[in-house]
């Protein structure tokens, strides 16, 4: 399955696996179905998870949709769906509502920049150091690649989300700020902001990882790349900061703590107030044994053994 270059579709055209289960009138939902809606960034792995579930299990049907982790959190607490997606840590005001959340697995959010970017060898070569990054996205006073260390007077611009985002939360959150901190043009959607900045040389925005990378070739892909980040701060990409080749280089540095934490995170399943439909307690308790096996071939990072088992704990 080509996560990559289909997630784009698949989120246009509203894939879902079996038709929406919620009754009318408030009926109670069937214990043989599930509902889930929430994260970008979680979205194609849990397609993924949802399609191998299902060989195991016809008999449960699972409706899926991507809407940002906000709409995740919004409709799993207003009861529309069993489970929300979503990729960031919740709030206390989300935890006393009921907000009951279990860490499946982990990636990062990366900047990014167009495949046409006409500096592209150097940026790749220098990278971009926080400073800069945090000059670009929050206090907007970098507007030029000549401002951010390069010799040329060429624009930024600059594209965030305008959805209430995991991606973006923590991608603020990188630079100690909130998403409404983020400066930029707002486009909706992981697959909407890489396609904006693959469309404008000049542009620069971030993304989580499988909107990059290609889960088969394990190379970048749809025409954005990654932007290094200057780690050290020396003006360089040295070599133990040359992690973006690949999506199994990147991974594999996000895993060995090499890549910063935030805009590394784990992502969630939240269902509200503990888990009662035996279906989502059977596809959850999948999803963190046999269902981890699909975790790093659809380019996401694994949870250490001691999550996992603190997941199944919960369960």
């Amino acid at each position: 399955m080509n996560l990559s270059k289909n997630s784009m579709t698949w989120i246009a055209a509203g894939l879902c696996w079996a038709a929406p289960f919620v009754q009318p009138g408030g009926a109670p939902r069937d214990a043989g179905s599930i509902s889930i809606s929430g994260a970008f960034a979680l979205y194609p792995l849990t397609v993924k998870w949802a399609g191998e579930f299902r060989k195991i299990h016809p008999e449960i049907k699972i409706d899926i949709s991507a809407g940002g982790a906000g709409k995740g959190i919004t409709d799993v607490l207003s009861g529309v769906t069993d489970i929300g997606l979503v990729s960031r840590d919740l709030t206390p005001e989300e935890t006393k509502k009921g907000a009951f959340p279990i860490a499946v697995t982990k990636d990062a959010v990366i900047p990014t920049i167009s495949a046409g970017n006409p500096f592209l060898k150097e940026l790749q070569a220098r990278g971009l150091k926080k400073a800069a990054l945090n000059g670009i996205f929050i206090t907007g006073q970098i507007t030029s690649w000549g401002q951010a260390g390069l010799a040329t007077h060429a624009p930024v611009h600059v594209y965030t989300r305008s959805d209430a985002a995991g991606a973006a939360e923590t991608w603020a959150l990188y630079f100690g700020k909130k998403q409404e901190d983020l400066q930029g043009v707002a486009v909706y959607g992981d697959p909407g902001l890489a396609l904006a900045v693959k469309k404008d040389p000049a542009g620069i925005g971030y993304n989580n990882i499988v909107y990059v990378y290609d889960a088969q070739t394990r190379q970048p892909t749809n025409g954005v790349v990654p932007l290094p980040i200057d780690l050290n701060n020396n003006g360089r990409i040295d070599p133990d900061e040359q992690f973006y080749g690949n999506i199994d280089q990147l991974t594999g540095a996000i895993a060995a703590g090499k890549y910063p934490a935030p805009p590394a995170r784990d992502l969630y399943f939240v269902t509200k107030g503990g888990i009662r439909n035996p279906a989502v307690k059977s596809f959850i308790q999948w999803v963190l044994t046999e269902g981890q096996k699909y975790v790093k071939e659809a380019g996401y990072i694994n949870l250490s053994a001691e999550k996992i088992n603190a997941g199944l704990k919960k369960l």
